[in-house]
Parts: structure tokens; C-alpha cells; sequence
């Protein structure tokens, strides 16, 4: 591109706008105009993200710029909304929210949104203004229901997941602290996680006549960032031809790899990569799924949306390396 694109931030303070500082400081096609904090404003970026002392010395702000050719809303779910009800904006200005304020059709000041899930909607994302980036623990569910439901072979399903503390937002919970968190596992929001509406919108566009329900039990981990699903349904078809069926569904999606067998947790880490790992026992199939919450569950999601909203390869600034160990 002859001019990189211009982004700036709301709610940079938390983890998913550290995030979004950290891959657009590094993005090759982007100038990052100004990051907006109420709590940080007048303060280094690197005194709230202490890991980008030596990266950066821009501080946060009270306040935004229009001159920007896009705007990353990092806030609370319900901030979103109010913001862009209270900030007009320039039209030609394109959002990408996070926050869960419109992934069901939700509108705000004659904007519509386009549900950024890109293994889904990469066509609409393409030519659309204005995207609402999936969940995390929807993310990692829909991309392991989408090509059954796509194949009209989705039936009920059954899904445990369990995720690490970043999950829960920066501010301080019970459940958030070391001390409670450290060796303990926990269910929460069982069969009635906010993920659920999101995933049964996007499996009836591509089955609609799918209406056996996703039975959801979320899980809270020892450990700090990391998705982890097993969905669990009947299906008739020899494994070998899901595996096709899978492999086919995602041949041009560069993120989602598909693989037979067992998966681990720590392949996806700091990565914006979903690995799903297929395994059958008689007419059960189990469908492991695993993300970075952070990453393609949020702030690196946002910025392959970017990419391909402003026509750049979308793995553009995303190639980044797994943990391993």
C-alpha cells in the first residue's frame, strides 16, 4: 500500500487493547495514531504494558483522533455501544468492536456490523465498514461445528472448554486472584454462556434447519491465557471422510489447521492459529479445538479483520510463534 493504514484505540489499558498495541506497533502496513485510556491517560504505554518498555514511547490519551482510517473499540461489553452513541465519527472511519455489543445484528448510529468470524464471513468482511469480532470461546467452537454444519450433518452437541484467567478481563474478581485460580478448576455459566446465541447465529447460516441445540459448560483454568474445547456428537461417516470434509472446508483459511488425533493447548499459544484435532469411537465424534483467547479469540482476530477489510493478505503482521515449551 502507498500509505499505511492509520488506527487508533479505545480501552488500550486492558488485555485485549495490550494486545492490539502490540501486533499494530509491529504491523508492517500501519501507523498507530494514538491509543485512548481513561485510566492511563498522560502515562507511557510501557508503564501500564510493562512489556513494551524499549518498544514504544507513545502515551495514552483522553482523548481520539479523527484522522484515522480505523478505530479498534477495546472496551467492556455495554461500553462499546454507549461510546459509539456519545463519539460521532467521521463515516469513513471503519470500527472493529470487541466487545460482545454487536456480533447479533446490533446497530449504533446508522452503523451495521458484519460478524467477523473469517473462516465464515471473509467475503462480507472483504467489502463491510464496520466488524464485530467474534468470542473467544465462540471462536473455538463454531470453527470446530462449521464444516459439519456446512456438510447439514450438525446434530445436538456436547461441549466442555476450559480457559485461562485473561478470559475474565483485567479487573480484579474473586475468581481471578492466584491464590483461588492456582490448582483449581472450576464450571461456570453452565449451559448458559453468552458465546451461545453467537455460535447458534452462525451454524444456522450454514444449516438452517439445525435445532439440536450446543450444550456449553465453560471452565475456568489454573493458567493464564489458552482455549481448550472437545465437542462431542453423533455422526455417521468414517473419520477419514470427515477429516476430508474438514481439511476441505478450511483449505484457503490459513489459520485454522485441522489434524487427526490428540492436540495440546500450548501448539496455539501467542499464536492466531486454531488447531482442531479430530477422534471417533463407533458413531461418536470428538472435535478438539484450541485457541489463544487473546489472539485469534480477540485482539489478533481484529487485526486480520483489518486486513482484510483494507485488502491486505490477511496474515499480514499475524505470523507470530507458539510457545512450544
Amino acid at each position: 500500500m502507498a500509505n499505511k493504514i492509520k488506527a487508533g484505540i479505545v480501552g488500550g489499558a486492558g488485555y485485549t487493547g495490550g494486545e492490539a498495541i502490540r501486533l499494530l506497533l509491529n504491523h508492517p502496513e500501519v501507523s498507530l495514531i494514538f491509543v485512548q485510556s481513561r485510566s492511563q491517560a498522560g502515562k507511557y504505554l510501557y508503564q501500564t504494558h510493562a512489556d513494551l518498555r524499549g518498544e514504544s514511547t507513545m502515551k495514552f490519551t483522553d482523548s481520539i483522533s479523527q484522522d484515522i482510517d480505523v478505530l479498534f473499540l477495546c472496551l467492556g461489553h455495554g461500553e462499546s455501544s454507549k461510546f459509539l452513541g456519545e463519539t460521532p465519527l467521521r463515516d469513513e472511519i471503519s470500527v472493529i468492536d470487541l466487545s460482545h455489543d454487536f456480533r447479533l445484528g446490533e446497530s449504533s448510529n446508522q452503523r451495521s456490523f458484519v460478524y467477523g468470524l473469517p473462516e465464515l464471513n471473509r467475503d462480507k468482511i472483504k467489502t463491510a465498514k464496520n466488524i464485530a469480532n467474534p468470542g473467544c470461546f465462540a471462536t473455538a467452537i463454531q470453527l470446530g461445528l462449521l464444516p459439519l454444519a456446512k456438510a447439514g450433518l450438525l446434530k445436538e452437541v456436547f461441549s466442555t472448554g476450559i480457559t485461562g484467567s485473561t478470559g475474565a478481563g483485567q479487573k480484579v474478581q474473586e475468581t481471578t486472584h492466584f491464590t483461588w485460580r492456582a490448582n483449581n478448576i472450576s464450571a461456570y455459566k453452565t449451559l448458559a454462556h453468552q458465546h451461545l446465541k453467537e455460535i447458534t447465529k452462525s451454524v444456522r447460516q450454514l444449516q438452517p434447519d439445525f435445532n439440536g441445540g450446543i450444550n456449553f459448560v465453560p471452565w475456568r483454568g489454573d493458567f493464564t491465557r489458552g482455549i481448550f474445547i472437545s465437542s462431542c456428537l453423533s455422526v455417521q461417516k468414517p473419520l477419514n471422510e470427515v477429516l476430508s470434509l474438514f481439511e476441505a472446508f478450511y483449505a484457503d483459511h490459513p489459520f485454522t489447521v485441522v489434524t487427526e488425533g490428540s492436540i495440546d493447548m500450548k501448539q496455539v499459544v501467542n499464536t492466531n492459529k486454531c488447531l482442531i484435532g479430530l477422534e471417533k469411537v463407533d458413531d461418536k465424534l470428538v472435535i478438539h479445538s484450541s485457541i489463544d483467547n487473546l489472539l485469534k479469540g480477540a485482539s489478533g482476530q481484529a487485526v486480520q479483520n483489518m486486513n482484510l477489510l483494507f485488502g491486505l493478505d490477511e496474515t499480514c503482521g499475524l505470523k507470530l510463534k507458539s510457545i512450544a515449551f
